[in-house]
Protein backbone atom coordinates (compact mmCIF):
# COMPACT_ATOMS: atom_id res chain seq x y z
CA UNK A 1 0.00 0.00 0.00
CA UNK A 2 1.32 3.46 -0.88
CA UNK A 3 0.88 6.63 1.12
CA UNK A 4 -1.26 8.08 -1.71
CA UNK A 5 -3.89 5.40 -1.13
CA UNK A 6 -4.11 5.80 2.63
CA UNK A 7 -7.29 7.50 3.85
CA UNK A 8 -7.10 10.99 5.37
CA UNK A 9 -7.71 9.69 8.88
CA UNK A 10 -5.25 6.85 8.39
CA UNK A 11 -2.61 9.35 7.14
CA UNK A 12 -3.00 11.41 10.28
CA UNK A 13 -2.47 8.29 12.37
CA UNK A 14 0.68 7.33 10.46
CA UNK A 15 2.13 10.82 10.75
CA UNK A 16 1.31 10.97 14.48
CA UNK A 17 2.92 7.57 15.03
CA UNK A 18 6.02 8.67 13.15
CA UNK A 19 6.25 11.85 15.27
CA UNK A 20 5.86 9.87 18.47
CA UNK A 21 8.58 7.46 17.37
CA UNK A 22 10.84 10.40 16.62
CA UNK A 23 10.34 11.74 20.14
CA UNK A 24 11.15 8.35 21.65
CA UNK A 25 14.28 8.10 19.50
CA UNK A 26 15.46 11.60 20.37
CA UNK A 27 18.09 11.62 23.16
CA UNK A 28 16.77 13.09 26.40
CA UNK A 29 19.35 15.88 26.38
CA UNK A 30 18.04 17.13 23.03
CA UNK A 31 14.36 17.21 23.90
CA UNK A 32 13.18 20.84 24.31
CA UNK A 33 11.13 20.20 27.43
CA UNK A 34 13.90 18.29 29.15
CA UNK A 35 16.46 20.90 28.17
CA UNK A 36 14.25 23.67 29.53
CA UNK A 37 13.75 21.76 32.76
CA UNK A 38 17.50 21.22 33.12
CA UNK A 39 18.24 24.88 32.39
CA UNK A 40 15.68 26.01 34.96
CA UNK A 41 17.62 24.23 37.71
CA UNK A 42 20.65 26.43 37.07
CA UNK A 43 20.91 30.02 38.35
CA UNK A 44 20.43 32.88 35.96
CA UNK A 45 23.74 33.82 34.36
CA UNK A 46 23.66 37.26 36.01
CA UNK A 47 22.72 36.01 39.49
CA UNK A 48 24.98 36.47 42.50
CA UNK A 49 22.24 35.60 45.01
CA UNK A 50 20.14 32.44 44.66
CA UNK A 51 17.10 31.05 46.51
CA UNK A 52 17.68 28.20 48.93
CA UNK A 53 15.83 25.78 46.64
CA UNK A 54 18.24 26.51 43.80
CA UNK A 55 21.18 26.20 46.18
CA UNK A 56 19.97 22.76 47.29
CA UNK A 57 19.76 21.64 43.65
CA UNK A 58 23.32 22.78 43.02
CA UNK A 59 24.43 20.97 46.17
CA UNK A 60 22.72 17.78 44.98
CA UNK A 61 24.66 18.13 41.73
CA UNK A 62 27.95 18.37 43.62
CA UNK A 63 28.58 22.08 44.20
CA UNK A 64 31.27 23.03 46.72
CA UNK A 65 29.69 24.62 49.80
CA UNK A 66 31.62 27.24 51.77
CA UNK A 67 30.46 28.01 55.30
CA UNK A 68 31.83 31.53 55.84
CA UNK A 69 30.26 32.29 59.22
CA UNK A 70 32.32 33.24 62.23
CA UNK A 71 33.61 30.45 64.45
CA UNK A 72 30.97 30.91 67.16
CA UNK A 73 28.10 30.76 64.70
CA UNK A 74 29.57 27.65 63.08
CA UNK A 75 29.89 26.00 66.49
CA UNK A 76 26.31 26.86 67.45
CA UNK A 77 24.81 25.42 64.26
CA UNK A 78 27.24 23.17 62.37
CA UNK A 79 26.71 22.62 58.64
CA UNK A 80 27.85 19.07 57.95
CA UNK A 81 30.52 18.64 55.24
CA UNK A 82 30.63 22.31 54.30
CA UNK A 83 34.13 23.76 53.90
CA UNK A 84 34.80 26.22 56.72
CA UNK A 85 36.53 29.46 55.74
CA UNK A 86 36.45 33.11 56.77
CA UNK A 87 37.16 36.26 54.78
CA UNK A 88 40.69 36.98 56.21
CA UNK A 89 41.87 33.77 54.50
CA UNK A 90 42.12 35.80 51.27
CA UNK A 91 43.49 39.07 52.65
CA UNK A 92 46.65 40.83 53.80
CA UNK A 93 47.81 40.78 57.42
CA UNK A 94 48.64 44.36 58.37
CA UNK A 95 46.00 46.43 60.17
CA UNK A 96 45.76 49.11 57.48
CA UNK A 97 45.57 46.54 54.65
CA UNK A 98 43.65 43.68 56.20
CA UNK A 99 40.58 44.30 54.08
CA UNK A 100 42.55 44.07 50.83
CA UNK A 101 42.93 40.88 48.83
CA UNK A 102 46.40 39.36 48.61
CA UNK A 103 48.43 40.65 45.66
CA UNK A 104 50.01 37.26 44.91
CA UNK A 105 47.73 35.45 42.45
CA UNK A 106 49.70 32.22 42.76
CA UNK A 107 49.15 32.19 46.52
CA UNK A 108 45.47 33.00 46.08
CA UNK A 109 45.18 30.18 43.54
CA UNK A 110 46.69 27.75 46.04
CA UNK A 111 44.36 28.88 48.81
CA UNK A 112 41.24 28.65 46.65
CA UNK A 113 42.24 25.22 45.35
CA UNK A 114 42.79 24.02 48.91
CA UNK A 115 39.10 24.70 49.52
CA UNK A 116 38.24 22.22 46.76
CA UNK A 117 37.10 24.90 44.32
CA UNK A 118 37.30 24.05 40.61
CA UNK A 119 36.65 26.17 37.53
CA UNK A 120 33.78 24.10 36.19
CA UNK A 121 31.93 23.55 39.45
CA UNK A 122 29.53 26.01 41.15
CA UNK A 123 30.32 27.33 44.61
CA UNK A 124 27.51 27.88 47.11
CA UNK A 125 28.38 30.30 49.92
CA UNK A 126 26.47 30.26 53.20
CA UNK A 127 26.44 32.72 56.09
CA UNK A 128 24.00 33.94 58.75
CA UNK A 129 21.99 36.78 57.26
CA UNK A 130 20.63 38.13 60.53
CA UNK A 131 23.58 37.57 62.87
CA UNK A 132 26.56 37.94 60.56
CA UNK A 133 28.29 40.82 58.80
CA UNK A 134 27.50 40.04 55.17
CA UNK A 135 30.41 37.59 54.87
CA UNK A 136 28.59 35.57 52.22
CA UNK A 137 28.42 38.55 49.87
CA UNK A 138 32.06 39.38 50.57
CA UNK A 139 33.22 35.84 49.70
CA UNK A 140 31.12 35.72 46.54
CA UNK A 141 32.55 39.11 45.58
CA UNK A 142 36.05 37.72 46.27
CA UNK A 143 35.54 34.66 44.08
CA UNK A 144 33.96 36.68 41.28
CA UNK A 145 36.82 39.17 41.41
CA UNK A 146 39.33 36.31 41.23
CA UNK A 147 37.55 35.02 38.13
CA UNK A 148 35.11 32.34 39.34
CA UNK A 149 31.82 33.27 37.71
CA UNK A 150 29.68 30.51 39.23
CA UNK A 151 29.87 31.60 42.87
CA UNK A 152 26.57 32.39 44.60
CA UNK A 153 25.36 33.09 48.11
CA UNK A 154 22.18 31.64 49.56
CA UNK A 155 19.37 34.13 49.98
CA UNK A 156 18.34 33.99 53.63
CA UNK A 157 21.55 32.26 54.67
CA UNK A 158 21.83 29.07 56.66
CA UNK A 159 18.31 29.41 58.08
CA UNK A 160 16.85 29.27 54.58
CA UNK A 161 19.19 26.52 53.37
CA UNK A 162 18.36 24.17 56.25
CA UNK A 163 14.67 25.02 56.61
CA UNK A 164 13.67 21.86 54.73
CA UNK A 165 16.22 19.67 56.48
CA UNK A 166 19.80 18.64 55.87
CA UNK A 167 20.81 19.83 52.36
CA UNK A 168 22.96 16.71 51.91
CA UNK A 169 26.34 18.30 51.29
CA UNK A 170 28.93 15.84 50.01
CA UNK A 171 32.45 16.05 51.48
CA UNK A 172 35.05 17.75 49.29
CA UNK A 173 37.21 14.96 47.88
CA UNK A 174 40.43 16.89 47.30
CA UNK A 175 42.01 20.01 45.89
CA UNK A 176 40.28 21.95 43.14
CA UNK A 177 41.76 23.14 39.85
CA UNK A 178 40.65 26.78 39.87
CA UNK A 179 43.27 29.32 38.76
CA UNK A 180 42.97 33.01 39.57
CA UNK A 181 42.33 35.33 36.63
CA UNK A 182 41.32 38.64 38.15
CA UNK A 183 38.44 40.71 36.87
CA UNK A 184 38.97 44.41 37.51
CA UNK A 185 35.31 45.37 37.04
CA UNK A 186 34.31 44.55 40.61
CA UNK A 187 37.02 46.18 42.74
CA UNK A 188 38.65 49.57 43.18
CA UNK A 189 41.74 50.88 45.00
CA UNK A 190 41.96 54.02 47.12
CA UNK A 191 44.03 55.70 44.40
CA UNK A 192 41.34 54.98 41.81
CA UNK A 193 38.59 56.08 44.18
CA UNK A 194 40.39 59.34 44.91
CA UNK A 195 40.46 60.08 41.19
CA UNK A 196 36.72 59.49 40.96
CA UNK A 197 35.77 61.97 43.69
CA UNK A 198 33.41 64.47 42.08
CA UNK A 199 32.75 62.29 39.03
CA UNK A 200 29.05 62.74 38.23
CA UNK A 201 28.81 59.20 36.86
CA UNK A 202 30.13 57.61 40.05
CA UNK A 203 28.27 57.36 43.36
CA UNK A 204 30.12 56.49 46.55
CA UNK A 205 28.10 54.50 49.06
CA UNK A 206 28.97 54.24 52.76
CA UNK A 207 27.40 51.01 54.02
CA UNK A 208 28.36 51.30 57.71
CA UNK A 209 26.30 52.20 60.75
CA UNK A 210 25.11 55.83 61.00
CA UNK A 211 27.50 56.48 63.90
CA UNK A 212 30.46 55.40 61.77
CA UNK A 213 29.34 57.60 58.91
CA UNK A 214 29.13 60.53 61.35
CA UNK A 215 32.69 60.02 62.60
CA UNK A 216 32.88 57.37 65.33
CA UNK A 217 35.59 54.71 65.01
CA UNK A 218 34.35 51.58 66.81
CA UNK A 219 36.32 49.15 64.64
CA UNK A 220 39.83 50.53 64.72
CA UNK A 221 39.93 53.13 61.95
CA UNK A 222 42.82 55.58 62.18
CA UNK A 223 40.53 58.55 61.49
CA UNK A 224 36.78 58.97 61.66
CA UNK A 225 34.26 60.25 59.13
CA UNK A 226 33.18 59.39 55.60
CA UNK A 227 34.58 59.90 52.12
CA UNK A 228 33.55 63.32 50.77
CA UNK A 229 30.30 63.09 48.83
CA UNK A 230 29.49 59.58 50.04
CA UNK A 231 25.83 58.75 50.51
CA UNK A 232 24.80 56.52 53.38
CA UNK A 233 22.77 53.34 53.61
CA UNK A 234 23.30 50.62 56.20
CA UNK A 235 24.02 47.33 54.46
CA UNK A 236 21.19 45.52 56.25
CA UNK A 237 18.70 47.94 54.74
CA UNK A 238 18.91 45.66 51.68
CA UNK A 239 17.44 42.80 53.76
CA UNK A 240 13.90 42.17 54.96
CA UNK A 241 12.96 41.15 58.49
CA UNK A 242 13.67 37.48 57.72
CA UNK A 243 17.16 38.15 56.39
CA UNK A 244 16.20 37.72 52.74
CA UNK A 245 17.67 40.07 50.15
CA UNK A 246 15.15 42.54 48.78
CA UNK A 247 14.00 41.86 45.20
CA UNK A 248 15.99 43.71 42.51
CA UNK A 249 13.20 46.22 41.98
CA UNK A 250 13.21 47.19 45.65
CA UNK A 251 17.01 47.33 45.70
CA UNK A 252 16.93 49.83 42.83
CA UNK A 253 14.17 51.75 44.60
CA UNK A 254 16.45 52.11 47.64
CA UNK A 255 19.12 53.57 45.39
CA UNK A 256 16.60 55.91 43.78
CA UNK A 257 15.66 57.21 47.24
CA UNK A 258 19.29 58.24 47.60
CA UNK A 259 19.19 60.02 44.26
CA UNK A 260 21.27 57.38 42.49
CA UNK A 261 20.56 57.05 38.78
CA UNK A 262 20.00 53.54 37.35
CA UNK A 263 23.05 53.81 35.09
CA UNK A 264 25.45 55.13 37.73
CA UNK A 265 28.55 53.25 38.82
CA UNK A 266 28.20 52.56 42.54
CA UNK A 267 31.36 52.19 44.65
CA UNK A 268 30.67 50.83 48.14
CA UNK A 269 32.89 50.83 51.21
CA UNK A 270 32.66 50.06 54.93
CA UNK A 271 35.43 49.35 57.44
CA UNK A 272 37.25 46.47 55.77
CA UNK A 273 35.19 45.74 52.67
CA UNK A 274 33.00 43.04 54.21
CA UNK A 275 29.67 44.81 54.49
CA UNK A 276 30.38 46.71 51.28
CA UNK A 277 31.31 43.43 49.58
CA UNK A 278 27.85 42.18 50.51
CA UNK A 279 26.26 45.33 49.09
CA UNK A 280 28.31 45.02 45.91
CA UNK A 281 27.03 41.47 45.43
CA UNK A 282 23.43 42.55 46.06
CA UNK A 283 23.71 45.46 43.63
CA UNK A 284 25.37 43.35 40.95
CA UNK A 285 22.61 40.77 41.37
CA UNK A 286 20.10 43.58 40.71
CA UNK A 287 21.89 44.58 37.51
CA UNK A 288 23.67 47.63 38.93
CA UNK A 289 27.25 48.44 37.92
CA UNK A 290 28.89 47.94 41.30
CA UNK A 291 32.41 47.90 42.70
CA UNK A 292 33.75 47.19 46.18
CA UNK A 293 36.49 49.21 47.82
CA UNK A 294 37.93 46.29 49.76
CA UNK A 295 40.49 48.35 51.69
CA UNK A 296 37.69 50.63 52.89
CA UNK A 297 38.19 52.77 56.01
CA UNK A 298 41.09 50.77 57.42
CA UNK A 299 42.96 51.65 54.25
CA UNK A 300 41.64 55.17 53.50
CA UNK A 301 41.89 56.49 57.07
CA UNK A 302 45.50 55.32 57.45
CA UNK A 303 46.63 57.33 54.39
CA UNK A 304 47.62 61.02 54.12
CA UNK A 305 44.67 63.08 55.39
CA UNK A 306 45.26 65.79 52.78
CA UNK A 307 45.18 63.38 49.85
CA UNK A 308 42.50 61.12 51.35
CA UNK A 309 40.17 63.41 53.32
CA UNK A 310 37.25 62.47 55.53
CA UNK A 311 34.14 64.42 56.42
CA UNK A 312 32.48 64.19 59.84
CA UNK A 313 28.86 64.79 60.73
CA UNK A 314 25.62 63.37 59.41
CA UNK A 315 25.91 64.92 55.94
Amino acid sequence: MTIARVSHSRRRFVISAMAAAAVVATPLALRPAAAAQQASSQPNASAWVIPAADARKLITDGAVVLDVRGAELKKAAPLANAVAVEWPYFTKDSKAQKGQLLDDDAELTRRVQDLGVSSGKPVVVVADSLNGWGEDGRIVWTLRTLGHQAAYFVDGGIAALTRDGDPGIAPVSGKGDFEVKRIADFEITKEELRQKLGDKNVVILDTREPREYAGETPYGETRGGHVPGARHIFYKDFLDANGDVLPPGQVKAKLAELGIAPDAEVVSYCTGGIRSGFVTAVLANAGVKARNYAGSMWDWSSADAKKYPLVTGAN
